[in-house]
């Protein structure tokens, strides 16, 4: 597709992902999107019969959103296409690529906000109930691991990424915190409960069995004896819940989503929230307040005889 463009526009497109990777401090993921959203946006020029810049218009911006809505693209990507187009316009102005940034006046379309399943908190105490019994039992250094990981997770919220990018140092039990690099390498501490404590306990004197050459410093360790993959914890967040029964099938992200609501429903301010989450925007943390609305209603319609 991109081998296909004009000439400027390639170089266009490979300028502003070396800004992108360079500059701006965004993640491979992000990245990868947006060359991927500009790319198509310039595969559909081309097949206007635009060579260059000078064909990037409104009119013709607005054309390849609303190519997008025939493709089915959610309302969720047009989104983040639409702000994709925004960012580079601004881009192209600053550098003189451009003599005006016609994205500047582009509307993202409002997303439909979907509240994400969660996990009942009797379901989360009997899944790390189970994960323990399994250590308890004589599991081996693979279940201590893996009841840690979970304890870690329901604790803090923190992401998948973040719980394998751990080292050892970043857990303090004295204050019962976890120090965590967040997305834009951002750092924040975050607290844990006496669980998840006892947990960490139990891995790290298991620790050194699973540990391998390539280990170094890293807290959580996969069977080959080098820090764990996210696969393998998304793997075992997914056996976990499978053995409660009536549990959501749910991943990391998953018990992310539980801690937050869990939180709220026992009290905790948004802006605590926020902070241990890591969300930049508080609007991110306030869909938690939604799903914990939502169960309430839940809730009265069954339960209240006038509902």
């Amino acid at each position: 597709m991109v081998d296909d463009l004009p000439p400027v526009l390639r170089q266009t497109l490979d300028d502003y992902v070396d800004h992108l990777s360079r500059s701006r401090d965004l993640s491979g993921h992000t990245v990868r999107a947006y060359r991927g959203d500009l790319a198509d946006l310039f595969t559909y020029l081309r097949r206007l019969g635009v060579d260059d810049l000078s064909g990037l218009t409104v009119r013709s911006l607005r054309s390849w959103l609303a190519h997008q809505q025939t493709r089915g693209r959610s309302r969720g990507t047009l989104q983040r296409r639409t702000a994709a187009v925004r960012v580079f316009g601004r881009w192209a102005l600053r550098t003189e690529r451009m003599d005006h940034d016609p994205a500047a006046i582009l509307r993202s379309p409002r997303r439909v906000v979907k509240l994400p399943p969660t996990l009942e908190a009797a379901d989360a105490a009997r899944m790390l109930a189970e994960a323990l019994r399994v250590v308890t039992e004589g599991g081996g250094p693979g279940a201590a691991r893996d009841a840690a990981m979970l304890e870690l997770l329901y604790a803090t919220g923190i992401r998948v990424a973040e719980l394998c990018g751990l080292d050892t140092d970043s857990i303090h039990f004295d204050r019962e915190t976890v120090r965590v690099l967040g997305k834009g390498n951002k750092e924040r501490t975050v607290p844990y409960g006496n669980p998840a404590g006892r947990a960490l306990d139990a891995w790290l004197t298991q620790r050194p069995r699973l540990a391998g050459p390539e280990a170094g410093a890293a807290l959580f360790l996969g069977d080959r004896g080098k820090r764990i993959d996210q696969r393998v914890v998304r793997r075992t967040v997914h056996r976990a819940l499978r053995v409660v029964e009536g549990a959501p099938d749910l991943g990391p992200h998953g018990l992310r989503h539980a801690m937050a609501t869990h939180l709220l429903e026992g009290g905790a301010d948004l802006r605590s929230v926020q902070e241990m989450l890591g969300h930049a925007s508080l609007a991110t943390t306030q869909i938690y307040t939604h799903v914990s609305d939502a169960r309430l209603k839940a809730a009265f319609q069954q339960a209240h005889p006038r509902a």
